[in-house]
């Protein structure tokens, strides 16, 4: 585990220094040909970083939040759009932590209040993350009976144990940002089990940091170059199919940085799947024109049954055979054992309920 501390060290120093010399150089060239090639090397870099390290929690993190959402953002930055680009006086601190992270920053008393304004909408009730808490602690509970439990109800206390995991543990860390370095976070989750639609999972419900980098690094550009050869109506589609297919190539990346087994492409057909999906939901609704729809009672568990059961014939499969819930908890035990060696908690057992 040291030694994986290092490396981690190592890998995100590397990150640093490679966003500071980006930042310089979009001050250097504003744009053009000189821009892209002293760019697209760091983008390159950024892909190979998370190759360094071995462990699921720093890989996996790793791979995520660079390979995937910095480089992105430095493709658009190359390209002077996105993020990166909104403000040329962002100093390099805040240019760092906007690359990496799906932060948001106040720039003038009238983005104050648009954002307070959003979040009293958006604001949860505690009693909800309170509720997400218990069910979370009774499925780790669960998983001490695994051998006696049909594989199905394992697969969807997975399911369950993802959400709750990502969405409790970007709530600590937005929390934490906004208190240390008065940054937000921009909202991940927006309760998915209530979505009625793929699209209103996929857009508006489900791990939103994805379809925000997504959209204006593939979906706008391939449904703008569709739209001079189609009917603009229909244009969404390839952008659409595009989305899902650059998500399923970087899902494989991901997993591959947490396993290190041969891609199997089941991923890559779980978003592809997905992506025609959402295309004939889409094309339905255009010809429908509102004309007739499922009542939200009937399409809301009939979406989140289709989601569940391609994941467990097509997303879970590779995990599970990377052994990454093993792995995981062996992680966790071995860098409390790293943190108890170090004299910084308790000489306490914590179990893993994995193991």
């Amino acid at each position: 585990m040291e030694g994986e501390v290092k490396n981690m060290i190592l890998v995100w120093s590397t990150v640093v220094a490679s966003l500071y010399y980006c930042q310089r150089v979009g001050k250097i060239f504003p744009s053009g040909i000189a821009r892209h090639l002293a760019i697209f090397p760091v983008v390159f870099l950024f892909f190979l970083l998370p190759l360094n390290l071995t462990s699921i929690h720093f890989g996996g993190t790793t791979s995520f939040f660079i390979a995937w959402l910095a480089s992105f953002k430095l493709i658009l930055f190359a390209f002077n759009k996105g993020p990166l680009s909104s403000n040329s006086s962002i100093p390099p601190s805040r240019f760092i932590l906007l690359a990496c992270f799906p932060i948001k920053f106040h720039q003038s008393d009238h983005q104050l209040s648009q954002d307070a304004t959003a979040e009293k909408k958006t604001h949860k009730s505690p009693l909800i993350y309170v509720a997400k808490i218990v069910i979370f602690a009774v499925i780790l509970r669960i998983y001490d009976y695994k051998e006696q439990l049909h594989p199905k109800i394992i697969l969807f206390c997975y399911c369950l144990h993802v959400y709750f995991m990502l969405e409790m543990v970007l709530a600590l860390v937005a929390a934490l940002t906004k208190a240390l370095v008065h940054v937000e976070l921009e909202e991940q989750f927006n309760e998915p089990y209530l979505a009625t639609s793929l699209q209103d999972f996929w857009g508006r419900r489900w791990n939103l940091m994805v379809p925000n980098i997504l959209q204006p690094t593939v979906y706008h550009p391939v449904r703008s170059v569709a739209a001079r050869f189609m009917d603009r109506k229909w244009a969404a589609i390839p952008g659409v199919l595009a989305t899902f297919l650059v998500s399923g190539l970087m899902h494989e990346l991901v997993l591959y940085n947490i396993g290190r087994l041969r891609p199997s492409g089941e991923m890559m057909c779980f978003f592809l799947i997905h992506g025609l999906s959402l295309s004939v939901e889409i094309v339905i609704k255009k010809i429908l024109r509102g004309k007739f729809s499922v009542p939200g009672i009937v399409s809301g568990p009939l979406t989140l049954a289709y989601v569940i059961y391609t994941s467990f014939l097509l997303f879970f499969p590779p995990f599970l055979r990377s052994k990454a819930d093993v792995k995981g908890c062996t992680e966790s035990l071995a860098f409390i054992e790293f943190i108890k060696n170090h004299r910084l908690v308790g000489p306490n057992d914590i179990a893993c309920p994995f193991l």
